[in-house]
């Protein structure tokens, strides 16, 4: 009779610790608990421990800061792996890959979305508009973000949503912020409510290309 061999313990917490920090019981930014009580909670050494730990490290899902604790950088490896790759590359360089995935989004969504699904993009921008007005940017950089994530959701490839998630803090993050200045634009029609629009039609091409035209726009300015 044969057995199936038994998952190494440090694998075990690090997939305990992984499904944990994906569901938000320590958001990004926040110090996960200390080394005794997280050994406690799995039943394990601290050797075992930090052995998971030093995987999600490598993995760029926690930040082991010393001194100070660790911290969760990211909710999943894909976000951590984008979030690394992230920093040996420029604005430019983001922006270019955003056109390939929006593009794919917003063709796909064009055969997919529901009434519902264009109802939340919609929203979306309405709170958009808002948040530009008021020149809350913040607050305008979160419902961008939320609108893109939108489509990338109406989209119906999981993979696609996930892939396009992991890059939140990358596409909206600080070097979003530095963009806004001097004769930008926040309340482009294109690659927002065109999009909308041609999705609610079901013209592929055209949401296509009105992505790339808002994102060439962006990109003008990543450069400048």
């Amino acid at each position: 009779m044969t057995t199936t061999p038994r998952t190494p313990l440090a694998q075990e917490v690090t997939a305990a610790l992984r499904t944990a920090i994906a569901f938000g019981e320590w958001p990004i930014g926040e110090r996960i608990p200390a080394e005794p009580a997280l050994a406690e909670r799995f039943a394990v050494s601290r050797g075992t421990l930090r052995e998971a730990i030093k995987a999600l490290s490598h993995a760029g899902m926690l930040e082991v800061r010393r001194g100070d604790g660790t911290y969760v950088r990211a909710s999943s490896e894909m976000q951590g792996t984008v979030q690394q790759a992230y920093a040996r590359h420029t604005d430019q360089d983001v922006l270019q890959v955003r056109f390939a995935l929006d593009a794919q989004a917003a063709r796909l969504a064009s055969t997919s979305a529901t009434v519902a699904d264009l109802d939340v993009m919609r929203g979306h921008l309405a709170g958009r508009r808002r948040a530009w007005e008021a020149q809350d940017i913040e607050a305008w950089i979160a419902a961008d973000w939320a609108f893109h994530l939108a489509v990338a959701r109406a989209s119906g490839n999981g993979l696609l949503v996930e892939l396009y998630a992991s890059f939140g803090d990358v596409f909206h993050g600080t070097k979003m912020a530095q963009r806004l200045r001097g004769g930008f634009d926040g309340c482009r029609a294109a690659g927002h409510e065109e999009l909308v629009e041609a999705v609610a039609v079901g013209d592929g091409d055209a949401a296509a290309r009105s992505t790339t035209a808002n994102l060439t726009y962006c990109l003008g300015f990543a450069s400048g």
